[in-house]
């Protein structure tokens, strides 16, 4: 399994958790998730969210699917501020 990380900003974090909670499906399907989703909100109006898939080819690609960017555009966030960073390496403590 491979971590994923995507911070982005968005117009209204209580908008966008609304509906980001609705996903679910289309994390499923579309990006290979079966685990909990963590996320969380910042200031100035950046959330982050962090998955586990079994698929990163799939995942890469489903974060620039037309599904994608209509649920990022329903739910208020701003594309061109999304990053994504892929967890491939572990520090051990």
């Amino acid at each position: 399994m491979t971590k994923i990380l995507v911070i982005a900003k968005c117009k209204d974090q209580a908008k966008w958790e609304a509906g980001f909670r609705t996903h679910a499906d289309l994390f499923r399907t579309v990006y290979g998730v079966s685990k909990p989703i963590s996320y969380g909100m910042g200031e100035d109006n950046y959330i982050g969210a962090c998955f586990e898939t079994s698929d990163l080819t799939k995942a890469m690609s489903a974060i620039s699917s037309p599904e994608t960017a209509e649920a990022m555009e329903n739910d208020g966030l701003l594309r061109d501020t999304v990053k994504v960073f892929i967890f491939d390496k572990e520090l051990a403590v």
